[in-house]
């Protein structure tokens, strides 16, 4: 009874401090201290469950905690702050793919003896955690580039997908009223693989950043069914906080793009429109190219600038030369700012990861609602490897498929210096209205390399 009790205490301690860490994340400024209070909450949970009176055997407990310690130690050592998105990634593919396993092994040692609850909560759990585990691989490979950005999309799409989630459904129903129906279970998990492969396939573009936020809030449920499967407190309170605050983002994501769920996982956004898209094809007006000294002019007659971050900066790992060039741009006297896109990156808050390693302000870092107005008050606005989010497209051509997507106005600037390494298309697979409009300059090159350029000729 007493070990029992140290063990729920623990779990009390651990739902509190992940509510806290939570909480936390929700302000730049406490997002440090929230984290802390997650690890701790979460190193409480692993003490308390590895008190728990089931335990017979730790040596393949121990066996674990080496390996899982060590590949968690070189991913935090070796992968850069720019791969975060593909991290995350993998990271749900591994909770995923461990959720199922659990459910497997429990429906393998209890099968038919089974209760209502116990093979309800196991059934959602191997189908979701299934669906987790391929549908992040996939995610992971569209960002890292091994399965093209593009949608995949084919004819009956949408009716095959939701046809496979009512049969597995059904099928989840089924094994309630017949636990003992080895064959349905492994439906449910065959199913749960192919869901996860069929439903990210088709979404690409500026959607991946929603993406990431529903697999999160499966992974989230998965493991609060596993809790249910297993007893166990704190994996049903701490998958519920997951799931839903997964859930709570995404819908903060699609809002901020003006896209609805639905729209989102069955929409195959980024999929070329039939119709021109841009004015940048062949036939059209060309890009307005630029070198480096006549940017250079134009920054140091430049009293206000707002700076874009996009992927491109990401991949050029850009961000501290962004603050070399602000402090370069202070130094004679401009007011710097920085304007940041709620789905600029691969992931939520992507940008904002960054421009905090580089120990850019918070207080200069601005959202949509409240820095878009001040484009057209503003000398220059420097677009550092962003694409989608400053497309005109989404505000005048309703055949573009980023049509009503909310995007900034960078093109009201007097002048808008575009910094990019080629002038093709964005992750959404669409032209750029942008790059030929007549105040714009088209400065092509790493973008590391052409900031670092500026900084070292506006300090001459």
């Amino acid at each position: 009874m007493g070990t029992e009790l140290v063990v729920q205490l623990l779990y009390l301690a651990a739902a509190v401090l992940f509510i806290g860490g939570l909480m936390g994340l929700g302000n730049p400024e406490t997002g440090r201290r929230g984290i802390l209070l997650a690890e701790v909450g979460m190193l409480a949970a692993v003490v308390g469950t590895l008190l728990h009176h089931d335990i017979i055997t730790y040596e393949w407990i121990l066996v674990g905690l080496v390996l899982g310690s060590a590949i968690g130690t070189v991913m935090a050592l070796k992968i850069p702050m720019t791969k975060m998105p593909e991290r995350i990634a993998l990271s749900h593919a591994f909770g995923g793919l461990a959720v199922m396993l659990v459910g497997i092994t429990e429906y393998h040692h209890r099968g038919a003896g089974m209760n209502t609850l116990h093979i309800s909560a196991t059934g959602f759990e191997v189908l979701l955690g299934g669906l987790t585990f391929t549908g992040s691989l996939m995610a992971f490979g569209k960002l890292q580039g091994f399965i093209g950005g593009k949608p995949f999309v084919y004819r009956g799409q949408n009716a095959s997908n939701v046809t496979l989630i009512g049969v597995s459904l059904a099928v989840l129903a089924f094994l309630v009223y017949a636990p003992a129906t080895p064959a349905a279970f492994w439906f449910l998990v065959a199913g749960g693989l192919l869901l996860g492969v069929l439903l990210v396939l088709p979404i690409g573009g500026a959607d991946m950043p929603v993406v990431i936020c529903l697999l999160n809030s499966y992974a989230g449920l998965a493991a609060s069914a596993t809790g249910f499967a297993l007893g166990n407190n704190v994996l049903i309170i701490c998958g519920a906080l997951d799931g839903g605050s997964g859930f709570i983002l995404g819908m903060m994501m699609s809002k901020a793009m003006n896209r609805s769920f639905s729209n989102v996982i069955f929409g195959a956004f980024g999929a070329t429109p039939d119709a021109p898209g841009a004015t940048t094809a062949a036939g059209g007006p060309a890009p307005n190219e630029a070198n480096l000294d006549d940017a250079v002019e134009i920054l140091r007659s430049a009293r206000t600038v707002i700076v874009v971050p996009g992927y491109g900066m990401a991949v050029s790992q850009a961000q501290h030369a962004v603050r070399d060039l602000a402090q370069a741009l202070k130094r004679i006297g401009s007011e710097v700012r920085y304007a940041i896109h709620p789905v600029a990156g691969r992931m939520p808050g992507h940008m904002n990861v960054l421009l905090a390693e580089a120990n850019i302000p918070y207080d200069q870092l601005f959202d949509l609602d409240d820095i878009n107005h001040e484009f057209s008050a503003t000398d220059v606005a420097l677009v550092v490897g962003a694409n989608d989010v400053v497309n005109p497209a989404a505000k005048t051509n309703p055949q573009s498929p980023i049509y009503g997507m909310p995007v900034f106005d960078v093109e009201l600037a007097k002048t808008t210096i575009v910094l990019k390494r080629s002038l093709n298309a964005g992750f959404a697979g669409i032209e750029n209205e942008l790059f030929v409009k007549p105040n714009t300059m088209m400065v092509l090159g790493d973008a590391r390399k052409t900031l670092t350029a500026f900084a070292a000729k506006l300090k001459e």
